[in-house]
């Protein structure tokens, strides 16, 4: 896609944003609560692997901050049911657990009746990666651009079939994404501390710092054994380059493969869904919690999420051969760490530097482009550099000098401070129970 037109020009902002954000439900003294899930008549909350671990799923707006908002409308509805339990429980704002005393203190979550399979594979990932590791808790970006800007492009570029250009859009984002996305990483890391019970069974209370900026980002997170190798020819070549490594074990079910960026069709998410009815929108999973912001995200790192898909969609293609896409599971880990002066980044053209130079190339690379396609971005993309430009900018810097000391303690502090300001809020979900 080119902006080539006025109309490109204008609408190429234009875009669908649909938010996914994970928190953990603890006790006042920073223990994982043991209740059942109690927002079973709320669709849009739901449990991911844990019973006591929330899952808010928006419903898809035109805007970042539409989104953002319905995502702090269910957040305070969550803070105010929890703090009216029979015993108050509170929602935990980091990405990394707080107290865990054993494996028993984490309750996979529990699906009755036809859904029985979903707690059957959370048993398997259990016992396939540790219940320990599953308690990171993130948030998942989904985004498309819109159909009315990508049916222009159509007419502009001229063929046949609509679906098939789609498809090649969203494979081009995904492929330049796979290259480059790790910089996300680096502007949303903001878990940089974990109590010493995660990396010592039992052992509660001590703050650990590991040298990094997100754990669950790094190499000690979500990743699976082996860097996985797509093919981005087409979009059946990409199904079924996912689809092999289930056949040959590796994967129980698509939804086992761990990677920062994915490709999903509308409705049931399927490789059956994506290779007949192609890409809808896709989906960034490498955002931390932010406990900085009440509702965990701050509006301007979406926003720069999407310039960069229209930035990376308009660059040209870049040779990734097998060596560069496995290069690029390490960039993503590598993006994880506390100091990116430290370590590096190595593209496709062969340049290798520092985390931090990389990534200040990479904004100013975009704002050039957006600047000489008259588009306005300089306050988002100028909130970005000053992370690299100081470190002290940088989340996890932040939080690391904030919270350390008595991590949990002082985390737990946070957490019954944000309930209580939920709890003087008004939002859509009172006017309902009116």
């Amino acid at each position: 896609m080119l902006l080539n037109d006025s109309y490109m020009k204008k609408h190429i902002r234009d875009g669908m944003f649909g938010l996914e954000k994970e928190s953990l439900r603890v006790l006042g003294d920073g223990t994982f609560a043991h209740t059942r899930h109690p927002f079973e008549n709320h669709d849009s909350v739901v449990r991911d692997f844990c019973e006591n671990q929330t899952e808010i799923n928006t419903r898809v707006h035109t805007t970042a901050a539409a989104a953002v908002q319905e995502l702090k409308e269910h957040n305070t509805m969550i803070q105010k049911t929890l703090k009216n339990l029979s015993e108050r429980e509170y929602l935990w704002p980091f990405s990394n657990p707080p107290y865990i005393r054993n494996e028993n203190d984490i309750p996979v979550a529990a699906f009755g009746g036809p859904e029985q399979f979903k707690t059957r594979y959370r048993d398997y990932l259990s016992d396939k990666y540790g219940r320990y590791k599953m308690t990171f808790c993130g948030i998942h970006v989904n985004f498309s651009f819109s159909e009315e800007l990508l049916r222009h492009g159509f007419q502009i570029q001229g063929g046949k079939n609509f679906s098939d250009y789609k498809n090649r859009i969203y494979l081009k984002l995904a492929e330049n994404l796979a290259i480059y996305g790790w910089i996300l990483t680096a502007v949303t890391a903001a878990s940089p501390l974990l109590d010493s019970s995660f990396v010592e069974k039992g052992v509660c209370g001590s703050d650990v710092f590991m040298g990094l900026a997100s754990v669950r980002c790094s190499e000690l997170g979500y990743w699976n054994d082996f860097a996985p190798l797509f093919d981005y020819r087409s979009i059946g070549a990409y199904a079924d380059s996912i689809k092999s490594y289930v056949d040959n074990g590796l994967l129980k079910a698509p939804s086992e493969l761990y990677y920062p960026v994915r490709l999903k069709p509308a409705g049931d998410n399927t490789l059956d869904s994506l290779k007949t009815d192609g890409v809808s929108h896709i989906e960034l999973r490498m955002f931390d919690l932010n406990p900085l912001r009440p509702e965990g995200l701050e509006v301007k790192d979406v926003l720069f999420a999407q310039l960069l898909m229209i930035w990376l969609l308009c660059k040209p293609q870049e040779k990734f051969a097998v060596k560069h896409q496995v290069q690029a599971v390490q960039n993503f880990k590598n993006a994880a760490h506390y100091d990116l002066k430290t370590v590096k980044i190595a593209l496709p053209d062969g340049s290798i530097c520092s985390v931090a130079q990389a990534a200040v190339n990479m904004i100013d690379a975009m704002k050039t482009f957006f600047r000489e396609n008259g588009i306005d971005t300089a306050d988002i993309l100028d909130f970005e550099y000053r992370k690299f430009e100081d470190a002290d900018n940088r989340y996890a810097w932040k939080i690391r000098k904030q919270f350390q000391g008595g991590f949990v303690k002082k985390g737990m502090e946070l957490a019954k401070a944000r309930q209580e300001e939920c709890a003087k809020e008004k939002t859509f979900f009172d006017s309902l129970a009116c």
